[in-house]
């Protein structure tokens, strides 16, 4: 018999064990992300999440800052993705209260561009010594190229990367009646974090979207440049006109000195404009092309968008132009205060996949130079900011080895710490029995996963079975192997429709021991 003839009988339209990875699974999608108004609808989105997820999640009006380590196939990226839709579900309740999530997630990208700058600054000689000089200031970074990058793209359309974000309607009008510092805030955030400026036009366009008028001071040497030959011009052309013998002797006369000083006024306001303010510009985008190291920026699109920057913020108080965290910190602020603007109250920042780009390749010692700049306390309880790392097991290990200091530092004590995402065999029951209910014909009646099972196997067989797996991905790979071991080991004729007591425990001795070995090491999956 093969397996489809046997999810017929049992009106299952779908495999509810296949899949291995959240983000790619179809049946997760509509029981783990089964939110309504008030939260989970029909008690299956409650039934799928960890035990700990409110724990977890926190009150999304008061965002705060959680910590949790997890195996391999724990269920990390579906507390991620349950994370981010309750975060859509309370923006939908809530519309003058929302919170900005910023994904944290793929950090190949800010790892490939800081490995690269370093390596062509002769800091380091091989790529995995990068590992080893990541500060706080270059996660600040990261997270402040995506937060404006989101803005920025939804009022440039253009690009999706990262995703803009929802502004809500007629979000150009509603950024031009901000106030014209918060607007002068948002050029500065954008002409150096925003990812797409290669040549400092986006600023531009971004500052015409304002209907900001030129920075102070910019106009005025504008016209000093453009007119102010006009004066010297037109005094010399009546010179020579009405006045030809005074350019004839050797002594100056009085229209000589002056047509000189107004010339020399015009070609020092050239030189200026053309020479010194550029190289003013260049010498600060220089600076920050130092410090901004994973933003993929060139001096030469930084200096262009500092032309569109008030003169009054071009400096080391307000551009990230040293290795201070306390600029990133009113830079945070401002983004805070923009986005506030639209409704959001609170920013949320989820750390996910640790351990898959491919310079990190699930080193412990690599993800543990990642993650630990992280861990400063001052940055983790900023007001109205919190941050949901969710972390391989790998670093639980580390920071067990750490000393006091570092944990005092870091105080994770109020970080809402979970030392371990671990599953028992009753909420692994339960989860199966969720998402075999999600698979069913709408027609069907209820079932539970215990019906799929001959009646010599009790719940408490199948809760013991499963707690040995340890996590949902093992479990559906328990679950799966043991339809598919009845069904070759059955005809079609026969119409046994349920797994005997013998498979069970065949496959529960051969799933556990390769869970051992998976946890042990000696086994790829």
């Amino acid at each position: 018999m093969n397996l489809s003839r046997l999810f017929d009988h049992w009106k299952i339209s779908e495999n509810p064990f296949r899949g291995e990875e959240a983000r790619h699974d179809a049946v997760f999608a509509r029981v783990g992300l089964a939110e309504g108004p008030g939260g989970p609808v029909g008690g299956d989105g409650g039934r799928a999440a960890h035990s700990e997820f409110e724990k977890l999640l926190g009150e999304l009006t008061r965002p705060a800052t959680s910590v949790v380590f997890g195996e391999k196939g724990s269920g990390k990226t579906a507390i991620r993705l349950q994370i981010a839709d309750r975060v859509r579900a309370h923006n939908a309740r809530t519309p003058s209260e929302r919170l900005f999530l910023i994904s944290y997630d793929d950090l190949n990208v800010f790892l490939d561009q800081l490995q690269g700058r370093l390596l062509a600054g002769g800091r380091i000689k091989e790529a995995h010594e990068a590992f080893e000089k990541i500060r706080l200031v270059d996660h600040m970074d990261a997270i402040l190229s995506i937060g404006v990058g989101r803005v920025v793209n939804a009022l440039l359309p253009g690009h999706d990367t990262p995703p803009p974000a929802d502004l809500g309607d007629d979000a150009v009008r509603r950024a031009r009646q901000m106030d014209a510092s918060l607007r002068e805030d948002l050029v500065l955030l954008a002409g150096v974090y925003d990812r797409h400026d290669v040549d400092g036009r986006r600023t531009a366009r971004l500052r015409s979207v304002l209907r900001l008028p030129p920075p102070r001071g910019a106009a005025l040497w504008f016209a000093v440049v453009w007119l102010g030959w006009i004066p010297a011009g037109a005094l010399a052309f009546w010179l020579l006109a009405m006045r030809p013998e005074w350019f004839a002797g050797l002594w100056l006369t009085a229209g000589q000195v002056v047509l000189g000083v107004l010339g020399a006024a015009w070609l020092g306001g050239v030189i200026k404009v053309h020479a010194f303010d550029r190289l003013v510009r260049r010498r600060m985008a220089g600076k920050v092309h130092r410090q901004v190291r994973v933003v993929p920026r060139t001096t030469e699109s930084l200096a262009t968008a500092m032309q569109r920057i008030d003169p009054a913020r071009r400096n080391a108080g307000f551009l990230p132009a040293t290795g201070s965290d306390e600029v990133r910190y009113e830079l945070l602020d401002k983004m805070r205060r923009i986005i506030a603007h639209f409704g959001f109250t609170g920013t949320l920042v989820v750390i996910d996949r640790v351990d898959e780009p491919t310079s990190v390749n699930g080193d412990p010692e690599r993800m543990r130079g990642l993650i630990w700049p992280l861990l400063s306390s001052k940055f983790l309880q900023q007001e109205r900011f919190g941050m949901k790392m969710l972390l391989p097991i790998e670093l639980r290990y580390a920071l067990f080895k750490e000393s006091g200091q570092f944990f005092q530092e870091a105080r994770l004590d109020k970080q809402n710490l979970v030392e371990r995402l671990s599953w028992t065999g009753a909420m692994l029951y339960d989860l199966c029995t969720a998402r075999l209910a999600a698979c069913r014909s709408p027609d069907a009646g209820a079932m539970s996963l215990l019906d799929l099972f001959d009646e010599d196997v009790t719940r408490q067989d199948l809760v013991d079975a499963l707690d040995q797996m340890h996590q949902p991905r093992d479990a559906f790979k328990f679950l799966y192997r043991c339809l598919t071991e009845h069904c070759s080991n059955v005809t079609a004729d026969e119409g046994r429709w349920r797994v005997p007591k013998l498979v069970l425990d065949a496959v529960r001795k051969q799933e556990s021991d390769r869970v051992q070995q998976l946890e042990r090491g000696i086994r790829p999956a």
